[in-house]
């Protein structure tokens, strides 16, 4: 699955953290945006699933924002942040398996009352009976 470039904008920013002068001058670190609800290269539960996927990343209006800052130079921050893009999209491709309901077994559901009988023992057992006469 590929996203087509036109559907991607990419706005270099100044990085934060060190760097030195370099931090000051140069604009290194990316935020690319993604107009998830409005893209015509993905399915619509593939898009829903996408914006649950970005969890905060994602805008009120369906865009993706991710922010790429991890390396020093424009181009590798650019490939950084398309790289956790295209991850992030094949999670999303991936349609999660529906859970089918199924029954305790009779020897859990045995096991669990004798453990229930042991623990109530157990706490009987704590209480000071002769106290009790």
């Amino acid at each position: 699955m590929a996203i087509p470039e036109q559907e991607l904008t990419f706005e270099f920013i100044r990085s934060s953290g060190p760097g030195g002068q370099n931090v000051n001058k140069v604009s290194t670190a990316v935020r690319l945006r993604f107009d998830v609800r409005n893209s015509a290269a993905l399915a619509d539960e593939v898009k829903l699933r996408l914006l649950v996927l970005a969890g905060r990343r994602a805008t009120k209006e369906g865009e993706l924002v991710l922010l790429g800052q991890r390396h020093r130079t424009q181009e590798k921050n650019r490939q950084d942040v398309v790289e956790r893009l295209e991850e992030l999209v094949a999670r999303a491709l991936v349609a999660p398996r529906k859970r089918r309901a199924t029954r305790p077994t009779r020897a859990a559901g045995a096991r669990r009352l004798r453990a229930k009988k042991l623990q109530a023992e157990r706490k009987r057992g704590r209480s000071d009976t002769a106290a009790d006469d």
